[in-house]
This record gives structure tokens, sequence and C-alpha cells, in this order.
């Protein structure tokens, strides 16, 4: 007989006005420049999609998108650093396709820094292709800013 670890279950649900400290400290820890807490209630009050992964109760991810005519941004997506490799920020991607798609999105666009090829991996595994780059998009600690690359999904 052997004994089997269960790992707990990554839930996916709707962030709620009472999420954003939790969110706001794994922004913290996820980026070297995160998005501001009053930047995370403003995309909740505007009704941007934004929804939170949770295992046992512990907000672990999160991510963030926009819709309208038919496009959907996906502007921010994290996972905290000691959950990362793990398919959580890929079921995050899965689920933000989803709602796009519900949003009636044709195509679904996101920026990523040049120099995260973790991401651009993930989102070229997930069909994303590279349709532009913005020079100096993203602030850097080194130098002055950092090019980001623009990728696009069809979904239709």
């Amino acid at each position: 007989m052997s004994a089997q670890l269960k790992t707990p279950l990554v839930r996916l649900r709707a962030m709620q006005i009472e999420d954003l400290d939790k969110v706001f400290e794994n922004e913290i820890i996820s980026y070297t420049h995160p998005w501001t807490k009053n930047i995370l209630h403003d995309c909740l009050k505007v009704k941007y999609r934004c929804i939170v992964a949770e295992r046992d109760g512990e907000l672990i991810g999160h991510a963030v998108m926009s819709a309208a005519v038919g496009e959907a941004h996906l502007l921010n997506i994290a996972v905290i650093p000691s959950e990362q490799g793990q398919g959580i920020g890929r079921k995050l991607l899965h689920r933000m396709i989803r709602i796009a798609l519900e949003e009636s999105a044709d195509t679904l666009f996101l920026e990523v820094r040049q120099s995260n090829e973790a991401a651009k991996v993930l989102y070229e595994s997930e069909g994303f292709c590279e349709v532009g780059q913005r020079r100096g998009y993203y602030p850097h600690d080194t130098h002055d800013r950092e090019d980001a690359i623009v990728y696009a999904k069809p979904l239709l």
C-alpha cells in the first residue's frame, strides 16, 4: 500500500472588494512594479472581469481583463512566487479566455515584458502570437523603461 498526498484544489472565483488587501499584497510580492490598491479597486468599480485563484482559502493569484466592442485585453495576471510553475497562471488564463468568449470578444490582447521568458512561453503555448511592441512601456529597476511585446489570440 502506498500513501498518496493530495494537493488541495485551486478554485477560481470572482474577485470581491474584501479581497483587495490580499490581492495588493500578492501584487507586491509578484512584481517589481505592482499595481496600486487604487488601480485594483478601480478595476472592480468599472466592472472589469477580475478573478482570484485560491487554495485552502488563501489567495495565490489573480487576473484582470477588460472587454468591449469585440475585443478583450488581459491587463494583469499574477501568481505569487511560491506557487508559480504549477499551472495556476495557465488556469487563470483559460478562465479569462472563456470569459472573453462569453463577452463576445473575437480577439484577446495582452502585453508582456520583453524579459519575461516564462510568460512568453505560456502565452505562445496557448496560441498567442506577437503582433507588435510598445517601446518603453514598463518601468524598470536598472534602466529607465522596458519594452512590451504585444500578443493577440483569435478566439473565434
